[in-house]
């Protein structure tokens, strides 16, 4: 039996040293967090900086785009690039900041796969990629208002989709609750709560029961 073992990943040794030296001021800044490796770069030179990864780096494969919103910063949207280098066995992200209005280069050029990947960050976040010949939603339907992952996005969003017999088809509607929005703790009902539950006050006290029987060390003698 074998006892060779192998590490999951290559480790991350050396490895912002070479994307520094190779990215030049492409590169913002980068950071080993986790044991993930991620470079920041700037929004214009990011075709530029990925196709040096790619063959310089050797990291081959795009594997996924993630969008992340920061409300509070002035470019709140990141586009996240997961790339994955088969012949080292490693992985790094490639992290990017835009805003609403400014559209982020598409690396399509590069990964044919990114039209699909850039459509859904645009469709959860509005992000905008510049480039992309076909960029339309692709999770929410057509006549879908707003991008469900913003941070100001409502959970239960604006419109609501139901079947209308009087006018036999798909109709949208504003969204009306049957119930006000409730948080529920999740507690133990063998535990018992601290609050009255909804109902609880409608019920009647309970009348004292009948005296305890006396102990046999109370008897008197």
């Amino acid at each position: 039996m074998s006892t060779t073992t192998f590490p999951r990943y290559a480790s991350n040794a050396g490895v912002i040293d070479k994307a520094t030296a190779l990215l030049g001021d492409r590169l913002l800044h980068a950071r080993e967090e986790v044991g993930e490796i991620a470079l920041h770069v700037r929004r214009e030179a990011l075709v530029e900086a990925m196709t040096l990864l790619r063959d310089h780096l050797e990291y081959q494969q795009l594997m996924e785009i993630a969008g992340i919103d920061w409300p509070d910063r002035p470019e709140r949207f990141e586009a996240v690039y997961c790339l994955l280098s088969v012949t080292r066995n490693h992985r790094l992200r490639v992290h990017v900041a835009t805003n609403e209005a400014d559209p982020i280069p598409s690396v399509t050029s590069i990964w044919p796969v990114a039209g699909w990947l850039e459509r859904e960050v645009y469709d959860m976040y509005g992000v905008l990629f510049e480039g992309n010949a076909d960029l339309r939603r692709i999770l929410t339907d057509y006549g879908f208002k707003g991008h469900p992952q913003r941070k100001d996005f409502p959970l239960t969003g604006y419109v609501e989709l139901r079947y209308s017999e009087e006018h036999k088809r798909v109709v949208y509607q504003p969204v009306r609750l049957a119930q006000d929005f409730r948080s529920f703790d999740f507690m133990s009902p063998w535990e018992g709560a601290e609050y009255i539950l909804p109902g609880d006050e409608k019920a009647q006290p309970q009348q004292p029961g009948a005296p305890s029987p006396v102990k046999a060390d109370e008897v008197k003698k």
